[in-house]
């Protein structure tokens, strides 16, 4: 019988990706003179990937590798005023304010008396920290883990640590890679609730027909997953 629900947070309860990508596109506007919009993409999406051991996943590790691609694109030679715009545009992005998804609230609302109901993501501890007190659905969790990555192992933990077992689990979030696969590896359910934008670091093949795993169109969706298998 389950008894604790994991949920993430970006791009599943509050929009994420869009403001990335608007973001990226607004790069690339400022370098057009320097390189062709798919290059820039490509340089920038490998200076994130490098960077990931060092920065984390967030807006600040981001706006770091839009700066360090636009210092490498342009051989050292990028105005100051360009390194000014993609600061300015890494504050614009943290300072956005939360614009939860479809069903988020009232799904979180409707699980939080009969489950546990926990949150668990990735990024920035004091931006997430921030995100989650704005999006006013803090009260509904009984514990929140904000990590650097997800892996079978931390899901083990992260449910034994809030009074539950991974076996007794389940994780939804839109990730295949991060929310998904090691959820299922360590032995929980797992929830896909696709979201139209995914970044290239997240792309994974889907389980399918693994008897623990379930796409649902929607968060309103999930609880009559859990009612079926309950």
């Amino acid at each position: 019988m389950l008894t604790t629900i994991g949920f993430d947070a970006d791009d599943t309860l509050w929009q994420n990706e869009s403001f990335f990508r608007l973001t990226q596109d607004r790069f690339t506007d400022l370098l057009s003179d320097h390189a062709e919009t798919n290059h820039l993409h490509d340089r920038l999406l490998a200076a994130e990937r490098r960077n990931l051991g060092h920065y984390g996943f967030g807006i600040k590790g981001f706006t770091l590798s839009m700066i360090e691609t636009a210092i490498e694109v342009t051989e050292g030679r990028v105005p100051a005023r360009v390194i000014a715009e993609l600061v300015a545009a890494g504050r614009e992005m943290l300072e956005h304010p939360i614009e939860l998804l479809p069903e988020a609230r009232a799904t979180v609302t409707e699980l939080a008396p009969d489950y546990r109901v926990i949150l668990i993501t990735k990024g920035d501890l004091f931006h997430q920290e921030s995100k989650l007190a704005a999006s006013g659905l803090g009260s509904h969790f009984s514990g929140v883990e904000i990590v650097s990555e997800k892996t079978p192992e931390i899901y083990v933990k992260a449910f034994a640590r809030h009074g539950g077992s991974v076996e007794t689990g389940m994780m939804t979030g839109n990730s295949v890679k991060s929310d998904i696969l090691p959820m299922l590896a360590a032995g929980g359910y797992a929830a896909l609730v696709p979201y139209p934008l995914v970044w290239e670091h997240e792309r994974a093949e889907k389980p399918v027909g693994n008897p623990k795993y379930r796409e649902v169109e929607t968060l309103g969706q999930l609880p009559g997953w859990l009612d079926e298998i309950s």
